[in-house]
């Protein structure tokens, strides 16, 4: 089938996975065709293309353009994927529906009975409500912004057990925004956010923090590719596909995130193993450096907490970037906002090297504290914020080796 062209239809697609997913999925051309609303006719009826996805804002527009569509997706009032038939007829489906229905199932959310809440009313909440309607949900609730149910009078609905978002409301480049706070809802039991960039959005860091079962968009995406590529190839494809591409792209997207005492080591080891999985390496001191200043300069004339709030927006950027090696200041910590930004497509790896191993040289805070004692009070914030902690009394070399060892575990 390599010779037939297949794509993905929206409007702004830069930053899609999809050509990714279906160059693993099977052997067919799969291209970005980003389109103009005004352009969308002329591309379905026109387009040079056998088989198409189609994804936000389209999913309900490419409808009055096909010649017949599965009873599925005239159910749902939306298409995601689109062929032409042997007599060249566009047939349109909705595969969203399987992803939807696979990530529920995979990841043991229990939906039967429970009052559900969508954010958002676009094609992506139709096929949520159907998905939870066949699974039996209790009480589902459409949130729009101006429909009956909206985030004005949302907190009559503070008793849902689940919430799913369907807005792009925290995706990438605007991760910082959330339409709810999630401790207005006590009873709920699971939180799942259609959005995969940023991994964590604000909704599922406080999921995270609040230990309610989680889980963003990004296996429903590699689900419902499967699905359209059985269509587009008439071949079945194993379940397991879905898991092995899964791991794939979040070993491709996840951040390694150094922490530790200024002089452990982390721009060393952060250049190794940038080196060693051909990632960038990203460093924040040297970013805020670029401005003219170096952080020590900076605290020197201006204090900490001017510094600090320098620090934190340079951490707010360099964490919505993905697949990076960062290494981080040595008082990151001490500022509780930089976690989210960090963890939110990060690993946050503590580099744990003896005081007695450091200098203060040229470092005015370890000068003015001493080394040990900044460290001693540190201990429990670097603690706190990572996800793993290595010896960093090693050499740069083996504890980036350590952290090669740790990522292996995790995917």
């Amino acid at each position: 089938m390599g010779e037939k062209k297949c794509g993905l239809l929206g409007e702004k697609l830069s930053h899609s996975f999809s050509p990714q997913i279906h160059r693993l999925l099977a052997d067919y051309e799969y291209s970005l065709f980003p389109t103009p609303s005004e352009k969308v006719e002329e591309f379905i009826t026109k387009g040079d293309w056998y088989g198409i996805n189609v994804t936000v804002p389209y999913k309900e527009k490419v409808i009055p353009y096909l010649d017949c569509i599965s009873p599925e997706a005239k159910k749902i009032g939306a298409v995601n994927t689109v062929v032409r038939d042997k007599d060249n007829r566009l047939c349109g489906y909705n595969t969203d529906f399987y992803g939807f229905s696979y990530l529920v199932d995979f990841c043991g959310f229990d939906v039967k009975g429970k009052k559900c809440i969508i954010l958002g009313s676009g094609g992506s909440s139709k096929t949520v409500f159907n998905v939870l309607q066949a699974k039996e949900a209790g009480e589902i609730v459409v949130i729009s912004r101006r429909g009956e149910n909206n985030y004005d009078n949302i907190n009559i609905h503070s008793d849902a057990g689940i919430i799913v978002n369907t807005t792009p409301v925290g995706m990438y480049p605007e991760n910082y925004q959330k339409l709810i706070e999630l401790r207005d809802f006590p009873q709920c039991r699971g939180v799942i956010d259609l959005i995969y960039n940023p991994e964590k959005t604000p909704l599922l860091l406080d999921a995270e923090k609040l230990g309610i079962k989680h889980s963003n968009g990004l296996l429903m995406l590699v689900a419902q590719a499967k699905a359209a590529s059985e269509i587009f190839t008439g071949e079945k494809i194993s379940d397991t596909a879905i898991h092995t591409i899964l791991s794939g792209l979040r070993r491709e997207m996840l951040n390694v995130v150094l922490v530790g005492m200024a002089g452990c080591g982390k721009s060393t080891v952060g250049k190794i193993l940038a080196e060693k999985t051909n990632r960038e390496f990203l460093d924040t001191d040297d970013i805020i450096s670029q401005n003219g200043k170096t952080p020590a300069e900076i605290i020197t004339t201006k204090g900490e907490a001017e510094f600090r709030k320098i620090e934190t927006e340079v951490v707010r950027q360099t964490g919505k970037q993905r697949g990076k090696i960062i290494a981080t200041g040595g008082g990151v910590v001490t500022v509780k906002e930089n976690y989210p930004p960090l963890h939110q497509n990060g690993i946050i790896i503590f580099i744990n090297r003896s005081p007695k191993l450091m200098t203060s040289e040229n470092r005015p805070l370890s000068e003015k504290y001493g080394v040990e004692n900044l460290y001693n009070s540190r201990l429990p914030m670097y603690r706190e914020f990572c996800d793993r902690e290595t010896d960093g009394d090693k050499t740069p070399q083996e504890v980036a080796q350590d952290i090669l060892d740790i990522l292996k575990t995790i995917m």
